[in-house]
C-alpha cells in the first residue's frame, strides 16, 4: 500500500505540472510564459522522483514511464481539483481557451496544501520520500509566493480582476473537501509512519488561504456540495482527455527511446 500513496503524490505532481505546461507559449506576459514553464518543470520533476520510487517498490518491470503513459484514467489517483481544465462551465473553451483566474487559484490553493505537506513528509520513515520531500519543499515555497503575489495583485486590481478571481474561488473551493478526506492508502501510510495526516493540516490551511483572500480583498467561499473522490480513482470526464493527449506518443511508439 505505501506504493499507492507513492502514486498518489506522483499522480497529484504530474497532473498539476501538465495542466501548468499547457499556458507554455500562452502566457499572459513573456515574464509569465517562462514562470509557468518553470513550476510546471518543477512538478514533472516532482512526479519523476515519485514515479521511480513506486516503480521499485512495486517492481514486475514498473518504470516511471509505463507508470505516466500506460495506465488509464481509473488508475489515478490525483486530487480532481488538479485535473480541471483552466475555465469553468461559464466560460466555455471555444470562447476563452484559458482563464488565468483559475489556474492561479488553483495554484494558490494546491501550493498552500504543500507548502504545509512537504515539510511534514520529511519526517516519513520512508527515507527515499523523505528526500523528495526535502527537495519539494523548497520548490514549492517559490510555487507558492509566485500564485499569492498574484492572489493580491488580481485579486485587489481592477473590479475585472476582482471579480474573476472571486469567480474562480467560488468554483474551485468545493474541490479542496478532497483534499482532507482519507483514503484507505493514506489512512495506511500513516499508521506505518510512511505518510502523514492531511486532514491534520486542514486548520492551517484554512487560515492560511484566509488570510491572503482577506488581503486579496476577496470573500472566502464555501468548500461545500458534492465531495469529489479523485484520489479513489472517481474522476471527472477532464482526466480521460488530459491523458489522451499527455499519452498519445508513448502509447502510438512503445518502448522508444531517442
Amino acid at each position: 500500500m505505501s506504493a499507492d500513496y507513492i502514486l498518489h503524490l506522483a499522480d497529484n505532481a504530474l497532473i498539476h505540472g501538465q495542466r501548468i505546461a499547457e499556458w507554455c507559449g500562452h502566457g499572459p506576459v513573456l515574464e509569465e510564459d517562462i514562470a509557468m514553464a518553470n513550476i510546471g518543470l518543477d512538478c514533472v520533476g516532482q512526479a519523476r522522483m515519485l514515479y521511480q520510487h513506486a516503480a521499485t517498490l512495486i517492481g514486475d518491470d514498473a518504470t516511471e514511464d509505463s507508470l505516466a503513459y500506460f495506465r488509464n484514467a481509473q488508475d489515478f489517483r490525483n486530487y480532481t481539483l488538479l485535473e480541471l481544465p483552466h475555465q469553468t462551465a461559464h466560460a466555455p473553451s471555444t470562447k476563452v481557451p484559458r482563464d488565468y483566474s483559475i489556474t492561479i487559484t488553483r495554484n494558490f490553493l494546491y501550493s498552500t496544501l504543500m507548502s504545509l505537506a512537504w515539510p511534514a513528509l520529511q519526517t516519513s520513515k520512508d527515507e527515499q520520500l523523505a528526500a523528495i520531500a526535502a527537495k519539494s519543499s523548497k520548490e514549492v515555497r517559490y510555487h507558492l509566493r509566485h500564485a499569492t503575489d498574484w492572489m493580491l495583485r488580481l485579486g485587489d486590481g481592477t473590479p475585472l480582476s476582482h471579480d474573476k478571481m472571486q469567480s474562480a474561488l467560488d468554483y474551485l473551493m468545493p474541490y479542496t473537501q478532497e483534499l482532507f478526506t482519507t483514503a484507505a492508502f493514506e489512512q495506511e501510510a500513516e499508521q506505518s509512519g510512511i505518510g502523514i495526516s492531511v486532514a491534520a493540516l486542514r486548520d492551517e490551511w484554512q487560515s492560511r488561504v484566509a488570510t491572503v483572500i482577506t488581503q486579496a480583498t476577496l470573500q472566502m467561499s464555501p468548500a461545500t456540495g458534492h465531495l469529489t473522490r479523485g484520489k479513489e480513482g472517481q474522476h471527472s470526464e477532464h482526466l480521460s482527455y488530459l491523458l489522451a493527449e499527455m499519452q498519445s506518443l508513448a502509447r502510438e511508439h512503445p518502448g522508444a527511446v531517442w
